[in-house]
């Protein structure tokens, strides 16, 4: 069988980037250590200025993705648990550090977004010791379908070379649950150490969803279930209330479903009022938004929606 060529061969970029097998073998990388990561998110934050800014207008990078090698990435997972919480924690009160210099020197800093977003990700082709980073002014905001503006550091050189990257490219990388941290913009640039990141905010259950349209393929639309009942939709849902599950595509009907968390038992619920709702392969029943029919959805179950869209739910 003919072998696919990886991403960054077919970006051009395999000579700089990625090491020869042989070479590899010769000389065994070693891991990122926690000062590593937080240096370089540090960095990247500090280059978003000097890049963004302009006037007295301080600007800056609000949603921070970064790449590592599947093992490093496993090693903070697995033998320094918690540790990329701790490292977010530090980076954004150097980032507030940082700004307050700023304005101190009478430049205008205003945030472009009202929070900052961590996405830490491994992939396939990297390497021990690799690290990469993609930077978003505004955090869930990439709907055009602009290349975003990519840093890699090869291994050989050490020096940090940049360049445009489709958004197509971004479906070879694994997003994982524990890599997703999320925190408010303080405006007053102080640090709130009871606001210290965790794996995302606090919530009832997590969804996630797979579409099936080209500009999806390979990522995930998730959602986060903080309030007691929410609505999933489809995409020509208006309302933009907090209890809404949006799911952006013409396959998921608006309303198609309720679900419920019940406090008393400790247990979620469905209602649905689409056309097909298949709960752990078996169908639901449809019934009246305005008189819904409950069933049980237990923990870790799989949603499939109009035989199209599927929804897997996990709890906090």
């Amino acid at each position: 069988m003919e072998q696919k060529p990886s991403i960054w061969q077919r970006l051009g970029i395999q000579d700089w980037f990625l090491t020869s097998q042989e070479h590899a073998k010769a000389k065994k990388q070693p891991g990122l250590t926690p000062d590593d990561v937080y240096n370089y998110v540090v960095a990247k934050f500090s280059d978003s200025i000097r890049e963004l800014s302009f006037a007295d207008r301080v600007v800056f990078y609000h949603e921070y993705i970064i790449s590592f090698n599947e093992e490093d990435y496993k090693q903070f997972l697995d033998n320094k648990q918690g540790l990329f919480g701790l490292i977010i924690n530090e980076s954004v009160k150097k980032f507030y550090d940082l700004l307050s210099q700023y304005r101190t020197a009478g430049k205008t800093v205003v945030p472009s977004s009202s929070k900052w977003v961590f996405r830490l990700v491994s992939h396939p082709d990297y390497q021990r010791g690799d690290i990469g980073f993609i930077g978003k002014l505004l955090p869930g905001s990439n709907k055009k379908e602009e290349n975003l503006r990519v840093t890699f550091i090869p291994r050989q050189t050490g020096v940090a070379q940049t360049f445009d990257i489709s958004n197509d490219v971004l479906g070879a990388f694994n997003y994982y649950s524990e890599g997703y941290y999320e925190l408010p913009y303080v405006e007053n640039l102080e640090f709130d150490e009871k606001g210290a990141p965790k794996s995302g905010k606090k919530y009832l259950a997590r969804f996630e969803t797979i579409l099936p349209e080209k500009q999806f393929a390979g990522k995930k639309v998730e959602y986060l279930m903080t309030d007691d009942e929410i609505i999933v939709s489809g995409e020509d849902e208006t309302r933009e209330d907090g209890n809404i599950f949006k799911i952006p595509t013409e396959w998921v009907n608006t309303p198609h479903l309720r679900i419920r968390y019940n406090k008393s038992d400790g247990k979620f619920y469905l209602a649905s009022f689409g056309e097909l709702t298949i709960l752990n392969e078996q169908d639901v029943e449809r019934s009246d938004v305005n008189a819904p029919s409950w069933v049980e959805l237990p923990v870790n179950s799989k949603i499939l929606l109009n035989g199209i869209v599927g929804i897997n739910l996990f709890k906090q």
